[in-house]
């Protein structure tokens, strides 16, 4: 979709690689991996926006390595997460991350084509589905935001029943993308840390060098012996 903050290229995708999922979960089984995330890139394209695809890969996963958990960072699905959230009723992952990645002010410019609201429904309506399922989402600072509006945001995933979290500073990948607006203050991501605890996330991965699937599977243990709504 041409986020100017990622460094993956623009276009029409490939066709789905039927084998995908085999070779994904012979892999996981040969490295022995506890611990597994799966993402994709959008794939407007595709009728189910890719979730039958997901669904393919956590179930030859689990046919293989019935011990590894599996955690998905899906997109959102645009226009079809009733569809999505309905294919993945097969096979549901052990956690489901999306990312709002910014504060809504920020939207239409680092991720135009995509909605602050209609992420936050998709998290929504998977807790509503799979209640026992840990959700987790993440956000980048450094692009223009400013604190109050990240701990708004924090409030929104709370009352999105979201319980995991992750917090970590943007970094341009060329001087074509978006610019660093600012450096966050190590005392500043400590801040973010201790309200997210306070508003009730069960983990909170924040820092300058945390990304989305930042010691996930601690994260993951964390969660899964408390998930509060």
């Amino acid at each position: 979709r041409r986020c100017p903050f990622c460094d993956v290229g623009h276009g029409r995708p490939d066709p789905l690689d039927v084998n995908e999922p085999i070779n994904l979960a012979n892999t996981i089984a040969q490295l022995k991996l506890k611990y597994v995330v799966i993402t994709s890139v959008d794939r407007d394209d595709l009728r189910d926006g890719g979730a039958g695809h997901f669904v393919a890969c956590i179930e030859q996963i689990r046919a293989k390595s019935p011990q590894t958990q599996i955690e998905v960072l899906v997109p959102d699905f645009r226009g079809r997460d009733d569809r999505a959230l309905d294919i993945l009723k097969a096979a549901p992952p052990d956690v489901m991350n999306h990312n709002l990645e910014t504060i809504p002010r920020l939207y239409k410019e680092a991720r135009p084509g995509s909605d602050y609201q209609f992420s936050l429904n998709l998290l929504k309506k998977f807790k509503a589905l799979f209640p026992d399922v840990p959700t987790k989402s993440g956000l980048m600072v450094g692009l223009g935001e400013t604190d109050d509006e990240i701990l708004d945001v924090m409030r929104d995933m709370r009352a999105h029943s979201i319980n995991m979290l992750t917090i970590g500073q943007y970094l341009a990948p060329s001087t074509s993308h978006l610019t660093v607006k600012r450096y966050v203050h190590p005392d500043v991501f400590k801040m973010f840390e201790t309200k997210a605890y306070e508003m009730g996330f069960s983990h909170a991965a924040v820092g300058a060098m945390v990304r989305s699937s930042y010691h996930a599977d601690e994260q993951a243990g964390h969660a899964m012996g408390h998930t509060p709504a």
